[in-house]
């Protein structure tokens, strides 16, 4: 979200951040990935907004989704631009950063400052491209891992996540249950239906049909942007719901007259050109191809999130939203009623908004009151144990 210059300054903002990084899996402890490949020397960008109390019992870690990155809230010196969930995370927010320590990693396979596809492999002093062993979800979840081993964490307060950062709430909870107290899956899912898989499909096709994409050999000559745009206006359309692009967009004319050929003569057709257009500028598309796959295989299903036998002490928020046609209620439903079979403390909430899947990044005020709610119950459940008050 850009802020306007001559807006009113957010007096609840974290205010100035700063990315900073994190290496490991240097030579001899390498990073085994979920494939069985391994990946050396992993850079992780992350950014903290608060302070971790003495007892570190205030950590919560917040996951972005399929194309967001370390940057949740604030603003970098010099920009204007916020984080991707900067109304959310703050002073007096949902995730208070007066009593909460908040931790924002980009993932693996990413491309905004965490190794992926696009950083140079030690082996051949070249980008990766296609070299880059394929990455999951848990994969993902594996390489925060470190990051909170860095911070010398014992167990998380809270991991919360919309969209694909929803899927690495759930990961958490299967690779981590007693390192996490609780967790809050927004409009996600256990796996993707075959619709889900067929929409990151075809965006992928885009992308490899795009002449200059080389193979994912492009990086020296620059991106295959029109295969990349195309899959982002893919994406877009999926984000909105048919509510919200009747009200946003109608079949209102750019210049009040049909051009009679092929351009954007609707206001929603320079919409989505406009989101690819920039889209091209901030993301690499062999990191769209890796991510899209990454969150097809994901499948936690069954006993995959709680494997039989084992319990979980972990509490749940689960949140979705009724327009939602990407992620519809009903998977998060599929959620609860798995936790709720294996007598796992749960609340669920579907929330009324006409936003589509993008509502978890702008329904602000439901999902803070929902969030602080139950974040204060959680850590007050430390207080109970005898644990420092936050200070």
């Amino acid at each position: 979200m850009k802020k306007n210059k001559n807006e009113k300054t957010d007096t609840n903002s974290v205010g100035v951040v700063e990315t900073k990084f994190i290496v490991f899996a240097g030579p001899g402890e390498e990073f085994k990935c979920e494939s069985g490949d391994t990946l050396g020397l992993i850079t992780l960008a992350y950014e903290t907004y608060g302070a971790l109390n003495r007892d570190k019992t205030n950590a919560i870690l917040v996951l972005h989704a399929l194309s967001g990155d370390a940057h949740a809230a604030g603003v970098h010196a010099g920009q204007d631009d916020t984080g991707w969930w900067d109304e959310m995370i703050g002073p007096g927010k949902a995730f208070d950063t007066n009593r909460y320590f908040i931790i924002c990693s980009n993932v693996i396979g990413g491309c905004k400052g965490s190794t992926g596809p696009s950083s140079v492999n030690p082996a051949t002093g070249k980008p990766y491209a296609l070299e880059f062993p394929f990455i999951t979800v848990a994969d993902m979840v594996n390489a925060q891992r470190h990051l909170v081993d860095h911070f010398g964490i014992d167990t998380l307060l809270c991991v919360a996540g919309g969209s694909m950062g929803g899927m690495q709430v759930l990961q958490w909870v299967a690779s981590y249950p007693e390192r996490v107290k609780s967790a809050i899956p927004i409009a996600t899912t256990l796996k993707h239906s075959p619709q889900q898989i067929a929409f990151n499909e075809v965006i992928r096709q885009s992308i490899m049909a795009d002449p200059a994409w080389r193979e994912g050999n492009y990086y020296e000559y620059g991106q295959p942007e029109k295969g990349l745009s195309v899959a982002r206006m893919i994406g877009h359309i999926t984000f909105m719901s048919d509510q919200s692009m009747e009200e946003k967009f109608s079949r209102r004319l750019k210049n009040d007259k049909f051009s009679f050929g092929f351009d954007a003569d609707f206001e929603v057709e320079g919409y989505l050109r406009y989101r690819g257009a920039n889209f091209v500028k901030r993301f690499d598309a062999n990191s769209y191809l890796y991510i899209t796959k990454a969150i097809d295989y994901f499948d936690l299903s069954g006993a995959g999130l709680i494997p039989q036998g084992k319990t979980v002490s972990t509490r749940f928020l689960i949140i979705s939203f009724k327009s939602d046609w990407l992620y519809p209620p009903y998977q998060s439903q599929e959620i609860v009623r798995l936790l709720k079979r294996r007598h796992v403390d749960a609340t669920y909430c579907e929330l009324t908004s006409t936003y589509g899947h993008d509502a978890f990044l702008i329904e602000v005020e439901e999902q803070t009151t929902l969030i602080r709610h139950f974040l204060d119950k959680t850590f007050n459940g430390y207080q109970v144990r005898g644990h420092d008050r936050i200070r």
